[in-house]
């Protein structure tokens, strides 16, 4: 038990130094004939891996999704994801990939699994102007090698549930609590997203809000924006709040992950009282528990409205106050 825990420990803390461990799987060759690529999913997302049990397909239930599986005695939906990447399993699907995105519990139907690696965020990639595929986020590199050919593609959950399971899709409130958020006259908030899905559900949600935003695509591109704007008001003797009035990131993401982002912002002298509020889906007391460790002023899970813009509220006041 002790060994087990100091396992739990020491992955959880790879998430302070820009590191993070990757689930490889399989699902089969593309429909084309070609040969079976790797692909890869946060373990930090992954509650267990388990032989395939008995499904059970409601009328009308049409793929990806193959039914409902009882797992620990939760009955949880079931997403092939063969059928979702345009792959045919040779030996069929073996394995259920159980996993934890923020508010839901879902299982991915997959061919095999490979192993687990340890990488850096810098060595991942994002993936929207090189693959064509719309539940593809990212590119990991696993040799730590600029000419490597050995690739693993990160799959992007939050496209994947939001196209296939209508409750994600369909979990707007009805009603919107309206506030109103003390910004200065041209400060922007500044967010960091991967996911085109989750990006575009900010992107709304903070236009609903009344908030003004620049979006990016990696922690590195929200970080090298945010000390460009500093410079800028440096040149023009403004305080950084005058331009930037918060920060919103997410956790996992290419080149700088969002524990990253907020730990540079908080460690910078003209920086660190810019509000920082992570919007994640990994949920859980270590992650929170980084959240305090990085200095960021907030943490809330995707994706409900409200909850983030009581989330944006709060650090608002915390850092006023």
């Amino acid at each position: 038990m002790d060994n087990f825990q100091k396992d739990i420990d020491e992955r959880a803390n790879l998430a302070l130094s820009n590191k993070f461990e990757l689930l490889l799987f399989r699902l089969g060759s593309s429909l084309e004939g070609e040969k079976a690529e790797l692909f890869g999913i946060n373990v930090f997302k992954l509650r267990e891996i388990v032989p395939m049990p008995t499904i059970t397909k409601a009328a009308g239930m049409q793929s990806p999704l193959l039914g409902m599986a009882n797992i620990r005695e939760q009955i949880i939906p079931v997403i092939d994801l063969s059928a979702v990447a345009g792959c045919k399993p040779a030996t069929g699907l073996n394995l259920l990939l159980v996993t934890e995105y923020a508010r839901s519990t879902q299982a991915f139907a997959v061919e095999s699994v490979d192993n687990i690696v340890r990488l850096d965020w810098s060595q991942v990639h994002t993936a929207e102007s090189g693959v064509s595929s719309r539940n593809i986020t990212s590119i990991a590199c696993l040799d730590n090698d600029d000419q490597t050919t050995s690739l693993a593609m990160v799959l992007d959950v939050e496209q994947i549930l939001y196209d296939i399971v209508p409750s994600v899709r369909d979990a707007a409130p009805k009603e919107i609590t309206q506030r109103t958020f003390k910004f200065k006259p041209g400060a922007v908030v500044i967010v960091a997203e991967d996911s085109k899905v989750a990006r575009t559900m900010l992107e709304h949600g903070l236009q609903t809000m009344g908030i003004p935003a620049i979006m990016h695509n990696t922690g590195l591109e929200a970080w090298e924006k945010i000390k460009a704007i500093a410079r800028e008001a440096q040149a023009a003797g403004q305080h950084i709040s005058e331009r930037i009035a918060m920060v919103l990131t997410d956790l996992e993401m290419p080149e700088m992950d969002g524990f990253t982002l907020t730990r540079n912002i908080k460690r910078d002298e003209t920086l660190k009282k810019i509000p920082v509020v992570i919007h994640s889906s990994l949920s859980g007391s270590a992650n929170e528990e980084h959240v305090r460790k990085v200095g960021a002023d907030g943490y809330v899970a995707k994706f409900e409205i409200n909850e983030l813009s009581e989330a944006i509220q709060a650090a608002l006041e915390k850092v006023a106050g």
